[in-house]
């Protein structure tokens, strides 16, 4: 058996497996590899190239870039934004959703978008009075669409510029994906106003996305009943620096209660007396608290969140559970926890009041913890407690906007400049996007590592030697030369619309980033082939990779809303198949204009 012939088996085998769907999508493609090097397609260096690839380098480091836009409370501003401008209107909420989810998704891949937004417009449906359904498919397109609007939308994008450097010499600039992801986005939101309400089903989900995003008044409700909490910050020339930071409010009316002393962070106080700077976190009826804090000069920390949660300190919530080593002992507003790093704000006991003084600890209690963002997502995950709700998913829905915003935009706003210019290459320009992240604490080490979606990383580096074998072994001209015979004399464009059609067909049934793996070297044949501009068929393979709308398995965002808006697996193809109608026209009619099929 020659080697094309290998190839076509082992293509047609990884098809199969990817279709199945009974093994991961990471063991078929690394079973590819490996199977490629076993009967001799390529040798064992090339079976593992891809791991060392600047494309895998690029997406992984695309990866901790998003995760750092995320946590840095840009997505949530976005989706606050969304809730403030779209008011009732049908048209504005539609125009919002589907805009902002298509930037988002240009700087943060498809996947990435759609996770960071779902909850929070799963909760605006809600509010309302919509169905989540009715704007969740449009959501999900647009992000589809996004990913045409940039080079970073999208690891397809990607892999289409390694390709268009490599067969042409010249690249596709960072913004010239949006020739065509515009006209997309703009007629994929049009459909949505126009078709939507017909080709969408109405469907009632099973359950909902919790909505955190007022998750302070809901906790002091819970825990302080009509009581206030604030922070009363200690000014300069304050008469009580200098107090006993233990009882700083010795004369204090009756009705205020002391909860403990805190930095500006959220951090506790450790210094045995009270310093400019320190804020005295007190607990009492609201008029009490204002009239001492006149008293005393003191300022109170205007919080939109009654000073639990802010862009620096957050709380957590945690039930002791059944043979905890806490059960038995004592605890109390204002004790600091065994690790110095957080402070309990409230103790209470199921069907009684949050209590002020010290009592026992007993399974089922709960706490109300206070600290600094990073010392809750550290000391909370403890087997002795058990978290309500994470921090972290707390943070990210509660507070837009946070301290690492401003350096995060920075840094994106470095790499695009990087990407745009070419001043280093795309992965260099990445790796140094992602590691100032981190050196700026917008996310931590941890996070970066957590962010890694190694699904997709791996899905790539094991189907980069199949792309390879395609090329070497002469497959990919083997398969050209079918097509273009089966066209005969019709012309470039029925050649084009050809691989729109196989490329389309494939992506709604395997990843759209494995099928253009498959597709392009197959692509760049036809065009070497028969004459045709081979960045015009690049952007067509583009262009058709991103029409993945038919089913809900062609990519993780159709599947993340599945669930949330009560979707079927048959509920996608009917709107799905009017905005693939205006893909194959964009592919078809618009790619040829801007990049002339004859231009060599």
């Amino acid at each position: 058996m020659s080697d094309s012939t290998t190839t076509l088996v082992i293509l047609a085998l990884a098809v199969a497996a990817f279709i199945w769907n009974k093994l991961p999508v990471e063991i078929v493609a690394l079973g590819v590899a490996l199977a490629l090097f076993g009967t001799g397609i390529v040798s064992a260096e090339d079976s593992y190239s891809g791991f060392g690839s600047g494309t895998v380098v690029l997406i992984a480091a695309l990866f901790v870039v998003a995760e750092a836009i995320d946590a840095a409370g840009i997505t949530t501003w976005l989706g606050g934004l969304l809730i403030r401008f779209s008011g009732t209107s049908r048209t504005r909420l539609l125009v919002l959703t589907m805009g902002i989810t298509a930037v988002l998704t240009a700087f943060i891949s498809v996947n990435g978008s759609v996770a960071a937004l779902l909850p929070m417009v799963v909760v605006l449906a809600v509010r309302l009075g919509r169905e989540p359904a009715q704007l969740l498919m449009p959501m999900a397109f647009a992000a589809h669409a996004g990913s045409l609007l940039v080079l970073t939308g999208s690891p397809v994008n990607i892999l289409i510029l390694e390709a268009a450097l490599d067969s042409t010499g010249r690249g596709i600039g960072f913004f010239e994906f949006g020739l065509v992801g515009l006209p997309l986005l703009i007629g994929t939101i049009g459909l949505a106003l126009w078709l939507g309400p017909k080709l969408i089903p109405r469907r009632d989900p099973d359950t909902l996305t919790r909505d955190l995003s007022s998750h302070g008044e809901t906790l002091m409700r819970y825990h302080l009943g009509n009581d206030g909490l604030s922070r009363l910050e200690v000014p300069a020339g304050s008469g009580l620096i200098g107090q006993p930071s233990v009882d700083p409010l010795a004369d204090h009316p009756e009705g205020l209660f002391l909860i403990g002393v805190q930095d500006r962070s959220g951090k506790p106080g450790s210094a045995p007396l009270l310093a400019e700077g320190d804020q005295v976190i007190v607990r009492g009826d609201q008029g009490i608290i204002d009239a001492f804090a006149t008293r005393h000069g003191l300022i109170q920390a205007a919080d939109s969140t009654c000073g639990l949660i802010s862009s620096s300190f957050g709380v957590a919530e945690v039930v002791v559970p059944p043979r905890s080593d806490l059960v038995g002992t004592e605890a109390y507003p204002g004790m600091i926890t065994e690790s110095g790093a957080l402070v309990v704000l409230s103790h209470q006991r199921p069907g009684h009041p949050s209590t002020l003084g010290r009592a026992s600890v007993n399974a089922g209690d709960t706490l109300l913890l206070q600290g600094t963002w990073s010392a809750l997502d550290k000391h909370t995950a403890d087997h002795q407690v058990i978290l309500v709700d994470s921090p972290d998913a707390v943070r990210r829905q509660a507070v837009p906007l946070g301290p690492g915003a401003v350096p995060a935009l920075v840094v994106l706003g470095a790499m695009v400049l990087m990407l745009t210019t070419n001043v280093v290459p795309a992965p260099i320009a990445a790796m140094l996007a992602a590691i100032a992240m981190v050196l700026l604490r917008v996310i931590t080490p941890g996070q970066a590592h957590r962010s890694m979606a190694w699904q997709t990383l791996i899905l790539v580096a094991g189907m980069i030697p199949l792309s390879l074998a395609i090329t070497s072994t002469g497959t990919a001209t083997m398969i050209a030369e079918a097509m273009i015979s089966v066209v005969g004399d019709s012309g470039p464009l029925l050649l084009l619309a050809a691989i729109f059609a196989v490329t389309a067909v494939l992506g709604q049934l395997i990843s759209n980033t494995a099928t253009a793996l498959i597709i392009i070297p197959i692509a760049l044949s036809i065009a070497g082939e028969s004459g045709i501009n081979p960045i015009a068929v690049l952007m067509c393979v583009s262009v058709a990779s991103a029409a993945a709308l038919l089913t809900p398995v062609a990519t993780p965002a159709n599947m993340m809303i599945m669930q949330p808006a009560g979707y079927r697996f048959g509920d996608y193809w009917k709107f799905g198949l009017a905005v693939m109608v205006l893909y194959a026209v964009v592919a078809l009619f618009l790619v040829p204009v801007i990049w002339p099929l004859g231009a060599s």
